[in-house]
Order: C-alpha cells, then structure tokens, then sequence
C-alpha cells in the first residue's frame, strides 16, 4: 500500500511538473541591436531562469545592422520589442500603429557626445563651438536638431558618422555622437585614451530609454502576459547589475561573438556610474519605472525642437504605466547590494 501512494504521488508530482511546463507562454522578444550589455538585464532574466519562472518561454531575436525589428511587432510577428527612446513611440502614435510602451527599462538616455580631453570640451556649453560634429543621419534629424534649439549647436560643423572611429580619433578637435556605455570602451582600446562623456540626459534630453513596447491589443487582452513578462524583465535587470552575470554574458558573447566578456563587464560599470538605469523614479518605483509628466515634458522639447507640432501626438496612447511603479525587484536588490 505504502508503494502504491509513493508511485501516486510520484505520478501525480510528474503530472504536475509537465502541465507546468505545458502552461509556459511563448514569447519573442526582439531587440534593437546585436547583444551587448545594454540588452543584459533580458538576457539575464533568460539565463537566470527568472523568466521561466514566470511562466514565460521566450526566445530573444537580436536586432543588427541589417536586421529591423521594429515592423514586426505591429504585424504580430514578435510579441514585444525593445526600442531606443520615446522619439520611436511618438511615430508611431502619429501613424497610427497600434504599439504602446509598458515599461522603461533605463532612466537614461545612453545617447551623448564624446570629444578629445585637454581641447576645452570638458564643459557641454563648448561642444557646440567644435569645428567637426560627426553624427549620423537619423541624429542630425532628431536629438540634433533639439540641440540647435536648446543649445546653439550649428549645422555648419554636421558630417556624417559612419559608425568609424577614425576619423575622430584622427582629429582632437572633433566631437562625435555615441553611446555613453560602448563607444568609450571603444575610444580608450583604439585611441589609448579616455575621452570627455557628455550625456544628453545630463543637460535635459529627457527621455526614457530602452523602452519595452507591446501592441495595444495584447495590452487589452494579456494584461497578465504582459505583467510578467515587464516584472521578470525587471528582476533580470536587477540581478544582471548587482548579482551574477556570467551565464547572461556567456549567452550574449554567442549571440554576438564580437562582443567580450571584459568589454560588457566596462559596459556594465559605466551603466552604473551614469545612473542610466538604476537612478531617478526606478530608484524608489522599481527599474521599468515612469511618469506621465515626464513623458509630456520631452514631448514639449521635442515640439520646440521642430520634430513634431503641437498635438500631432496622443500622449495617452503612447504608454501607459499600469504595468511599472510597483517596487518590482526592490527586495532582490536590498538583499544583493545590503542596502
């Protein structure tokens, strides 16, 4: 008899672990670029299990430069995407695709300004008097173009960034776009120096940055799907910036082998020592967190900038906060940090 339980309550334990396992939801999550530490704290919650234990499967498909993963999401084909900043989510409210944000993973915009040390650009204020500002096309007509309203930036320095460093290595006077956690890194291997960072954030490009979109229907329908797949992204965020990487920067060095161990560990200290996603609101709310006053303000500066006019955007469409400001993970980080 006492066999006849044990073997039930086995089977029943069997039964139980697969309907598990069965209960997993699917979820293609799609990146904007080639993995990199920026995209860690995801490749963590996969890692670490954290998504799993969520009752989520997901498969992250990486972005790169030939690959754009933004179409797919409104046509179904991924179930969340992550994109740069709230530029992208304004577009898309104007055009009518039907996206919305439901998270915020970094508090910062990693964009910034990188410029030689030692030729007068340790201060923001003397950027704009560079005579070569090399930034890319879609720069020039975005954040530039609210630099030359805020800031009295000048189109006569513009030349295009090619995304090749030589060009700025070769002249100290130059300034050059980049992203304040990878080009650095890049900068002090080639160029044996460490340049002058200027955040954009730090002088008041507000922005939320690596946003979590999803389709406003699955908002609707799977508010659930889309809770945990936000809070489990968050838990791998904390436990990729305080706890053990390895397994996630392992995963990332497959998914881009270009990309080392020890220039993703660079990555990970300049992310905490820029605040870009452990600072402001996600400091107190939880990472993922936002606001609905900051979002209208950086809509404000970008009216100001020229990219928009004034209601051409539905801020109440562009994201909605029902799934952040909860503290999510805030107790694995005390326990990680002792503080």
């Amino acid at each position: 008899m006492r066999i006849f339980w044990s073997l039930c309550l086995t089977t029943a334990a069997l039964l139980a672990a697969n309907a598990q396992a069965q209960a997993q939801d699917k979820v293609v999550f799609a990146t904007n670029w080639k993995a990199q530490a920026a995209h860690g704290g995801f490749y963590q919650a996969l890692a670490d299990g954290t998504y799993k234990k969520y009752g989520l499967d997901v498969t992250i498909q990486p972005g790169g430069p030939q690959v754009n993963n933004r179409p797919l999401l409104p046509a179904g084909r991924v179930d969340f995407l992550m994109t740069g900043n709230l530029l992208h989510s304004f577009d898309n409210v104007k055009n009518q695709v039907p996206t919305v944000v439901v998270a915020a993973m970094f508090q910062k915009d990693p964009q910034a300004l990188i410029a030689h040390p030692g030729q007068g650009y340790e201060k923001f204020e003397a950027l704009k008097n560079a005579p070569l500002a090399l930034i890319a096309k879609d720069g020039q007509f975005s954040w530039w173009q609210w630099l030359k309203v805020t800031h009295g930036f000048r189109d006569e320095a513009l030349k295009p960034y090619n995304y090749n460093l030589g060009p700025f290595l070769a002249n100290p006077k130059s300034i050059q776009q980049g992203y304040s956690v990878a080009e650095p890194i890049y900068v002090e291997n080639q160029g044996k120096f460490k340049p002058v960072v200027h955040l954009l954030a730090d002088h008041g490009f507000s922005t939320y940055s690596t946003l979590i979109e999803a389709r406003t229907e699955v908002v609707k329908s799977r508010p659930d799907l889309v809770q945990r797949f936000v809070d489990a992204s968050a838990i791998g965020w904390v436990n990729y910036l305080y706890g053990n990487r390895k397994a996630a920067a392992e995963m990332m060095t497959r998914d881009n082998p270009e990309m080392s161990e020890a220039e993703m560990e660079a990555s990970v200290a300049l992310m905490k020592a820029q605040g870009i996603v452990d600072s402001g609101e996600a400091a107190t709310q939880g990472i993922g967190a936002m606001n609905a006053p900051r979002i209208a303000d950086f809509y404000a500066q970008m009216v100001k900038a020229g990219l928009y006019k004034p209601g051409d955007v539905d801020l109440s469409k562009v994201a909605t906060l029902q799934f952040v400001n909860k503290r999510v993970g805030q107790d694995i980080k005390a326990k990680l940090t002792g503080k």
